[in-house]
């Protein structure tokens, strides 16, 4: 068997789409445009853009504001969030929310900007502690409603513009947790894969193999879910598909609008939860403030070897979807290897700065991290530091 095993044909992903799953998705290239109107329909005035530092000069970012005031409302900017966002941050940007009385955010950029947003909105007009919203815990009693959350991707790879899932980094422990509340939801999520076209070819690939990692680990993880296993591989197909594309031929919009289309829907697939290449990954950049989605790909490897004995049932799956010949899981973790190779991901966590000595710290942080309940083989501290020394020494 070989061949392209997904229904969206390339005229497809270049027509615009509206769609209402999970959250109202306005999807197609230059549709940055209509922000204007589309705040407006939602009621919206003042709407704080919340953004990285990393993208504050952008082009997009001055766009958007213009596009906002043109269509005669009130903005500002927020940009102090840094690649893994910590929780002095949000409290800055939660300030800046009610000092200048705005009624909205903006989450725009890559997913730290996404998850910066988010975490503000959680907090801006309600008096509780960032950390009342952490996973683990019973959902906190909101009195005031949250602010209108518009979300709008300029990578491919995190998937996190239709949730309020959120990745903040604990200053004081060093960890990072996950925050959310389930009412919360981003009012609209706009796809715009013009907006990707300027993102240098290696930032491509590192938020492209997280967009891969969240499809893999979600439906690696146990249990009955057939709308997000389904997400998870279709997301799979086009990210195999449009990746290597999308680096070797940035202006190529078909393959961005791919590799969004496969990066959303990889996204909502892991409501269903992800696996130990996160836990590591996000102890790992709560740490040593590594790029998540470069962290993540070379994690990767490791721990599918790790986790697919007894999973060939699922390694099939997703060989097929990869169009694979060979089902084998010795194949599937070439075919990934291939792609890691192929978009210049390096070889161990080592050559990203992160020493040896760390591995029993990450093990112990990333062992209490939510994504490691959801992996398909439960591990030990002593397994999960073997597996960060492997991947710190070489990963592949």
């Amino acid at each position: 068997m070989s061949g392209r095993l997904f229904s969206i044909t390339d005229e497809e992903i270049g027509e615009p789409q509206d769609w209402s799953f999970p959250v109202p998705i306005a999807y197609g290239a230059g549709r940055l445009a209509e922000i204007g109107a589309q705040c407006q329909a939602l009621g919206v005035k003042a709407p704080l853009i919340v953004t990285d530092r990393g993208s504050r000069g952008l082009p997009f970012i001055a766009r958007l504001k213009s596009l906002i005031e043109e269509a005669g409302m009130t903005t500002g900017i927020f940009s102090e969030i840094s690649p893994n966002p910590r929780d002095d941050e949000i409290g800055a940007g939660r300030a800046v929310f009610r000092d200048n009385n705005h009624d909205a955010i903006i989450a725009i950029g890559g997913g730290s900007a996404m998850d910066g947003g988010k975490s503000i909105c959680l907090t801006a007009n309600n008096d509780i502690d960032l950390w009342a919203f952490e996973f683990e815990q019973p959902d906190p009693e909101i009195t005031t409603p949250f602010p209108t959350l518009i979300t709008i991707p300029t990578t491919a790879g995190t998937g996190a513009e239709t949730e309020s899932t959120a990745m903040i980094t604990h200053v004081a422990k060093g960890m990072k947790f996950c925050i959310w509340h389930p009412q919360l939801k981003p009012s609209l999520a706009l796809l715009d894969p013009e907006l990707t076209a300027g993102l240098p070819a290696n930032l491509t690939a590192w938020t492209g193999a997280d967009a891969m990692t969240h499809a893999i680990e979600a439906f690696l993880v146990p249990g009955f879910h057939p709308l997000c296993d389904g997400l998870a591989l279709e997301g799979l197909a086009l990210i195999n598909r449009w990746l290597p594309v999308a680096v070797a031929e940035p202006g190529n919009m078909t393959a961005r609008g791919g590799m969004l289309v496969g990066s959303c829907l990889a996204g909502i697939a892991f409501m269903k939860g992800l696996g130990l290449v996160h836990a590591i990954s996000h102890m790992v950049g709560a740490e040593y403030n590594t790029q998540h989605g470069l962290t993540n790909a070379i994690v990767l490897p490791v721990v599918l070897r790790y986790n697919l004995p007894g999973e060939e049932a699922k390694v099939i799956r997703m060989a097929q979807s990869m169009g694979l010949e060979d089902t084998s899981n010795e194949a599937f973790i070439a075919a990934v290897e291939a792609m890691l190779d192929a978009i210049a991901i390096p070889t161990s966590l080592a050559d990203i700065g992160v020493p040896a000595e760390c591995s029993q710290r990450i093990a112990e942080k990333a062992i209490q991290d939510s994504a490691a309940g959801t992996n398909p083989r439960q591990a030990t501290v002593a397994e999960i530091r073997e597996l960060t020394e492997t991947a710190i020494a070489r990963a592949r």
